[in-house]
């Protein structure tokens, strides 16, 4: 039997009054305990509708009239809509509160690839515009806005989005609007993601914006390792986050915890805070474990551990650039193992592009309290670079028990650093000048 030891901490007080809740189930942590899973009465199937699995009968009515009738009978406790084993082709659809979208094994949701039918919708605030094309931006495949009490979960079937014929658009120069994202959940909240494959996103494969109280655990994400874009998990302007025991591999970022884009991010200033990322193994020839570039509203309180990283870009990867304003403060990543890797850590502040040129070259972010420890690395070929900005210089930058081993003998080239302070304890190869032991420098004491 399962025993259960939680303990209640106060987080994010400055945006709402909630309680971050972390329970141990013997000796695993998990933050889970944040959005209870739901139980339904009510279920219906998707075959009740109409819904035919052979992988070629257009879908779309059927997924939209069963959604319509959850929403509109409101039963008790919501509704959970069945989808059997079989390959449902469909076009994007609107999730409704109070709903469990459940994929049995062998179930697989798949997208057309009907794109002159995509619907659009506006760009997001926080954005300005869409991410790749100015102007609004293609709706993702499964999309919720709005809502509460959501679960998509199952018995690991599979969501597709059969993006390569939008990647293909983006390498050709094709495309019209921005690609639209697998999973988009916007101005939502009590939102569970669970056992369930992603496979293929056009763009970001789980994208929540402006949510709070989300838990996304036990997924799978897969893309080429070309595939353009197809971050794993982006939560954005986002508080209270919880990933948690998952692989990703993708063409983009495992993960990147983003909070809006420039001028637009910075008038929006809505942050993302208190987002735990743990126990995710996956590769990537971009980051593992990302923060920004898009950081104009603000990230803090992330923590990220016991990551496992293979073959992939650069381990851990916060970043951002003039222009973004807004800050970066109180992330903590420990506990990694990668191998394979081109860069070990890298922490940048000239990173991204801009959404137009009406960007503020004077909104300087500002870093501070990076803590980075307990990471090991073997046929690493460059063990990290800390550059911060000249006018605003990373502070508060804590390294402490990494080892980063090189391709060809025990340790790395030498890192690379400019405009940046703190500390740095049993870390091979030693990092730079810049960052002191922690004797001399109090901003990390309390972080080794």
């Amino acid at each position: 039997m399962f025993r259960a030891l939680a303990t209640i901490s106060l987080c994010c007080f400055f945006l709402q009054a909630s309680f971050w809740v972390h329970i141990a189930y013997g000796n695993l942590i998990t933050c889970s305990g944040i959005v209870p899973m739901r139980y339904r009465n009510d279920k219906i199937s998707i075959t009740d509708f109409g819904g035919v699995g052979d992988g070629r009968t257009l879908n779309t009515k059927a997924f939209r009239g069963a959604i319509f009738r959850i929403q509109h009978l409101r039963r008790r406790g919501g509704t959970l809509l069945y989808v059997p084993p079989g390959v449902y082709l469909t076009e994007s659809f609107n999730l409704t509160s109070h709903m469990t979208l459940y994929l049995a094994r062998g179930a697989v949701i798949k997208a057309t690839q009907d794109t002159w039918n995509w619907p659009l919708i506006a760009p997001l605030p926080s954005y300005g515009r869409g991410r790749e094309r100015p102007g609004g931006r293609y709706m993702s495949f499964i999309h919720g806005d709005g809502l509460r009490d959501v679960v998509i979960t199952g018995e690991n079937g599979t969501i597709d989005g059969q993006g390569d014929i939008w990647w293909n658009m983006w390498r050709q120069g094709r495309l019209r609007f921005t690609r639209p994202n697998l999973v988009e959940f916007v101005n939502s909240r009590g939102i569970i993601i669970s056992n369930v494959i992603f496979k293929n996103s056009p763009f970001w494969n789980i994208h929540p914006v402006y949510c709070s109280n989300v838990v996304i655990r036990y997924v799978t994400i897969v893309a080429p390792f070309d595939s353009p874009n197809t971050d794993g998990i982006d939560p954005d302007s986002s508080s209270n986050v919880c990933i948690e025991d998952s692989f990703i591999s993708t063409g983009d970022d495992l993960v990147s915890v983003k909070s809006g884009w420039d001028e637009y991010g910075i008038a929006y200033g809505r942050p993302s805070s208190c987002i735990t990322i743990r126990r995710v193994t996956g590769s990537s020839p971009f980051a593992g474990i990302a923060v920004g570039s898009e950081t104009s509203g603000g990230v803090e309180n992330v923590l990220a551990e016991n990551i496992v990283l293979y073959n992939t870009g650069i381990g851990v990867n916060v970043k951002t650039n003039i222009g973004r304003g807004g800050f970066i403060k109180n992330i903590t990543v420990s506990q990694v193992f990668m191998e394979n890797v081109r860069t070990g850590i890298k922490i940048a502040g000239d990173t991204g592009d801009h959404p137009d040129n009406n960007f503020n070259p004077n909104a300087l972010p500002y870093v501070k309290g990076v803590t980075l420890k307990n990471i090991w690395g073997v046929k690493v070929q460059r063990a990290g670079s800390i550059q911060g900005l000249k006018n605003a210089p990373f502070t508060g930058i804590c390294l402490s028990k990494i080892n980063l081993h090189g391709v060809r003998g025990p340790i790395s080239p030498p890192w690379k650093c400019s405009d940046v302070s703190g500390a740095a304890i049993e870390v091979s190869p030693w990092p730079c000048a810049q960052l002191t032991s922690p004797q001399q420098s109090g901003s990390c004491a309390s972080h080794f």
